[in-house]
């Protein structure tokens, strides 16, 4: 019996500690739903539908609002003003990397993605500086996508307009990229040794426990092979997952979207015609196929809630004095999908970025890449690929769905923080 006093005395001391704690800490951060001990405000929150459910929390405490997950603050930015505010104009004092356990488990904090500090600055440095050497931004890593692209459509031209889904193979050409870029060398679709490569990053593993890793002996560098392992790792898993999964989503709304697909291909064949591959140049005088591409970024919101960020001070921001470390949540659906900037946001609609004449227009909420320090680092190349992925495509086939128009489901499937496309079928059919 005495035990059973012990536990519960100090259950209610832990609970009290936690109260007090919270209380202690809310005063000084931004308002948000009042939390329960230990749980937090768990059990407020929609996992189904993040989105939405920040959204109605910021129509109750603003743009900028304070969430417990589990005991520990976390910072909501929702709306283009607060983001922009936080990522861009104090950039560098978020611009650390929030918690994010399923992917610390995987990386251990080592790479571009989920490092930080110094580790994250240099590694981010010697990245971008080793891609911009193997041809990042150049011409000759444009004739790499060019090269990829017809290879994507020799192997769409097997399916012999029978349905097909479309997942592996447009995962395949993106991952080939970022091969011949890191080693110089593309592989067939059916090569064994880039089938276990796709393997391995579709299911989030390989590299950190590689054999062959032996860790520096200088324990002050960044640049040991578990961490450069790491940091190529995390090349192949954000530059292959997600434009791949645009990519799948934009033939889906193409399907859903015929005289969208009509006015892009019509464009295509004026401005590059039949006989030679489009290219980068060609994308100016294409504004409503750039405004397309646009607007399947903006529409299917593929990070929704952004990568965690962490502050690395402690910060006045509007008022309200945020911890170092805190974790903060940056809603990128809230900027993407703001309807003074997007009339109809919920509408795709390549109209949002196409001014009264017709020309392309820019658009300082266009997020899905982020912005400020830890903007994506491989945002040209998604950009290139994005462009001649489809515009290759669409010039030597026509999309053929299974079902009619109006049954065609954009719905968007919420896996983890991402959103992908429902599972369909499509013919491509040769022009």
């Amino acid at each position: 019996m005495d035990a059973v006093v012990v536990l519960v005395l100090s259950l209610c001391c832990l609970l009290l500690l936690s109260l007090w704690r919270q209380s202690s800490e809310r005063a000084k951060l931004p308002p948000g739903p009042t939390p329960l001990p230990v749980f937090g405000n768990f059990f407020q929150i929609d996992v189904k539908n993040i989105t939405q459910c920040l959204t109605n929390f910021s129509k109750v405490y603003g743009p900028v609002f304070t969430l417990y997950l589990g005991m520990q603050p976390t910072v909501v930015l929702h709306g283009y003003e607060a983001v922009k505010e936080a990522l861009v104009d104090h950039g560098e004092e978020f611009a650390g990397r929030g918690s994010f356990p399923i992917g610390e488990r995987i990386n251990k904090g080592l790479g571009i993605v989920l490092s930080n500090g110094n580790r994250w600055k240099e590694i981010r440095r010697f990245t971008l500086t080793t891609l911009r050497n193997l041809g990042m931004g150049k011409r000759n890593l444009e004739d790499r996508v060019q090269e990829e692209a017809q290879c994507l459509v020799e192997e769409l031209r097997k399916t012999n307009g029978s349905p097909c889904d479309p997942t592996f193979i447009l995962s395949c050409g993106p991952c080939n990229v970022i091969c011949s870029t890191v080693f110089q060398n593309r592989f067939d679709y059916k090569d064994q040794d880039f089938l276990n490569l796709m393997e391995k990053v579709n299911e989030n593993i390989k590299i950190l426990s590689s054999p062959w890793m032996q860790e520096s002996h200088n324990q002050q560098s960044e640049f040991t092979l578990e961490n450069l392992a790491v940091t190529v790792f995390d090349l192949f898993a954000a530059g292959t997952e997600t434009t791949s999964t645009t990519l799948r989503y934009a033939l889906l709304l193409l399907l859903k979207h015929p005289d969208v697909t009509a006015k892009v291909q019509e464009e295509i064949h004026r401005v590059v015609g039949r006989n030679r591959s489009p290219c980068m140049r060609d994308r100016s005088h294409m504004p409503y196929t750039d405004a397309m591409i646009h607007e399947v970024q903006r529409f299917i919101n593929l990070i929704p809630t952004n990568v965690p960020h962490a502050v690395t001070c402690d910060i006045k921001f509007r008022n309200y004095i945020i911890p170092k470390g805190t974790t903060i949540i940056t809603s990128l659906a809230s900027v993407l999908n703001d309807s003074k900037e997007f009339p109809n946001p919920e509408i795709f609609d390549p109209g949002h970025f196409l001014d009264k004449n017709g020309n392309f227009k820019k658009s300082d909420y266009f997020m899905p890449f982020s912005t400020g320090k830890r903007i994506c680092a491989g945002e040209g190349l998604a950009r290139m690929e994005l462009f001649l992925f489809l515009t290759t495509i669409l010039q030597n086939f026509k999309l053929k769905s299974l079902v009619k128009t109006k049954d065609i489901d954009t719905t968007p499937v919420v896996n983890g923080f991402a959103s992908v496309p429902p599972q369909y079928q499509l013919c491509f059919i040769p022009v």
